[in-house]
């Protein structure tokens, strides 16, 4: 570890039950101290000894506990009462369905008609389409080479397929060309028009309807405006890490057959940006009735309140009693 850099803890190793009697240990004196304030310290030989074992130094910042605060919890009487020094180590963020890897035309358009598939079914049920896209192409390291072509894509549209093509070795057949120029789906993913560019200089295909997360996002959290990262954009949202190892993201992207890892790496990517878009379009969806009937044990449990319906003068007077009788008439 460099010398001045903040210490990072795997929360993923277990604790020993020393270490967590010393944690135990450390609450208790940090409430001790609230209550008695010391003026000077006492020097090493005249220092008496602790009841409970010392939290290790590692854990220790200005004698109190440094609490791990998620991006989304910012606000909390945590998070607003201690001055956060560690880099926390977040759970990574994976793809944990199927990936269907495609190299060959056949494949490209099986792998294309499945897509279409998932996307019609989602039109039946009136739901939003859109698609996590991303591209991979083999680094150039030389100063002044030309910038390789796109070798592979990565599409997802649900949880449980990703479908990552090796461009490279198969081109893009025309009903690949036709989703991807389709405007009914929405193509998702951070600096998506780069990649729409690239298609369009290496492939001749021109992608149409596109949302850039970047954008989206500032757009819906606010303040000031940023250039986000997939994974910044990952760790602020869902509290989770997306794990960019140079070794792979710099690896041969034009390589006979792609690695397992590879394969995830790049799957993982449409994936997340699917899944932040679909976060993001469930937030903004407006429940109805039936939605609430079916997550309320169904119909003759649930009981409609119409009443949040009625527009009044005054909201206080959606619970008055209506009248059956007004000056002489039945109403």
């Amino acid at each position: 570890m460099e010398s001045g850099a903040e210490p990072s803890l795997d929360w993923e190793k277990p604790m020993s039950q020393d270490e967590l009697d010393a944690i135990e240990a450390a609450f208790d004196s940090a409430s001790s101290s609230s209550l008695i304030k010391r003026t000077t310290r006492p020097s090493d030989h005249d220092q008496v000894p602790s009841k409970g074992r010392r939290l290790p130094d590692s854990m220790l910042q200005s004698s109190t506990l440094i609490n791990s605060v998620c991006p989304r919890n910012r606000g909390s009487p945590f998070s607003s009462s201690h001055q956060v020094n560690l880099k926390m180590r977040y759970p990574t963020m994976n793809f944990g369905g199927q990936i269907i890897y495609c190299r060959t035309v056949t494949e490209v358009e099986r792998a294309t008609m499945e897509l279409l598939e998932i996307i019609e079914a989602k039109k039946r049920n009136m739901d939003e389409v859109f698609l996590g896209f991303d591209i991979e192409w083999r680094p150039t390291f030389r100063r002044g080479a030309a910038c390789r072509k796109a070798a592979v894509m990565q599409i997802c549209g649900d949880t449980s397929h990703c479908y990552v093509m090796h461009i490279i070795h198969s081109g893009i057949p025309p009903i690949l060309q036709s989703l991807l120029e389709d405007s009914a789906s929405l193509k998702v993913g951070v600096c998506i028009a780069n990649d729409a560019v690239k298609v369009l200089k290496d492939y001749n295909v021109c992608i149409k309807a596109l949302e850039d997360l970047s954008s989206l996002a500032n757009l819906k959290l606010g303040g000031i405006r940023r250039k986000w990262s997939l994974s910044s954009l990952t760790e602020m949202l869902t509290c989770k890490q997306l794990e960019k190892p140079n070794k792979i993201r710099l690896g041969d992207w034009e390589a006979d057959v792609l690695s397992r890892k590879q394969l995830q790496y790049a799957a993982t990517d449409a994936f997340v940006s699917w899944y932040l878009c679909q976060e993001a379009a469930e937030k903004d969806k407006r429940k109805l009735e039936k939605d609430l009937e079916d997550e309320n044990e169904g119909a003759g449990v649930y009981s409609a309140y119409l009443k949040k319906h009625y527009i009044l003068a005054n909201d206080r007077w959606i619970e008055d009693i209506k009248p059956e009788i007004l000056n002489g008439h039945n109403v």
